[in-house]
């Protein structure tokens, strides 16, 4: 005896038998199907479309790109030029520093040569009545000297090559002169060119007659003059001894003052 099938909507389920589900219905009707192609839609929504934008990523990505490439190749053109340029600098500043060295090199060998040229040095000797005073000076030197018996014994005159005339106002490398009048009036007639601020004195001794206590006078020694000046009393007369330019001082310092010798 079979049992009793139910009746209505419920029916009894056969095993191996798949089941099926009754379409529903509602008060809109039957449902529509599921769209498998677009996983995720809803009942009652619009299926799914790509999105339109993807190409504008892509075209602004080479855009980007682009822009980096151009940056990149400009900063190695700048940086190339800056290199460039360093490096026309660097060696304009070598050259140059070369040139300066070349030059310095030179004058130093020049001056070298020029202090040879001065040895081995001449001689002046003045008459022994008036001190008997040496002086030493370059060889490359040409001396114009007057002896007399008047008010100044010895008047000279040296330069390098020739002596100029001595009313040309040349400012005179050596002057050597021994004049009748004493060491203390010839150092008081300077008092007013020291007050003035034109001359500076100080007291000073050649190196070969150290025990003769003379002055030195640095400053406007003649006028429109700047140059040194020593004065030593020899008996009742004075020794002058001057450069007339600072471009003979050293000179004057290394040759003149040391080999200087009289007879007090």
């Amino acid at each position: 005896m079979q049992p009793n099938q139910p009746n209505g909507p419920y029916q009894q389920f056969q095993a191996g038998t798949p089941q099926q589900v009754p379409q529903q219905s509602g008060q809109y009707g039957q449902l529509p199907p599921q769209n498998n192609m677009y996983p995720g839609n809803l009942p009652g929504q619009a299926p799914y479309k790509p999105k339109k934008h993807s190409h504008v990523v892509w075209i602004v990505s080479v855009v980007l790109l682009a822009l980096s490439l151009c940056g990149a190749l400009g900063f190695g053109i700048w940086a190339f030029m800056e290199r460039d340029t360093f490096k026309t600098q660097t060696d304009e500043i070598v050259a140059r520093e070369v040139e300066i060295a070349v030059q310095r090199n030179s004058s130093v060998k020049d001056n070298e040569f020029l202090e040879r040229e001065k040895e081995p040095l001449k001689t002046y000797s003045s008459p022994a009545a008036v001190g008997s005073v040496v002086v030493s000076y370059p060889k490359t030197w040409s001396a114009f000297v007057t002896e007399s018996d008047g008010n100044t014994p010895v008047d000279g005159y040296f330069h390098p090559n020739f002596v100029p005339g001595v009313r040309s106002e040349t400012a005179f490398a050596l002057r050597v002169e021994i004049i009748n009048r004493t060491y203390d009036s010839e150092l008081s007639s300077r008092e007013s060119d020291v007050r003035n601020g034109k001359v500076t004195v100080q007291p000073f001794r050649a190196e070969q007659v150290s025990q003769v206590l003379g002055s030195r006078i640095d400053g406007e020694i003649n006028k429109d003059q700047q140059g040194s000046m020593v004065l030593f009393p020899i008996r009742d007369k004075t020794l002058k001894i001057s450069t007339q330019s600072e471009s003979f001082k050293a000179d004057f310092d290394n040759i003149i003052l040391k080999q200087l010798t009289f007879t007090p």
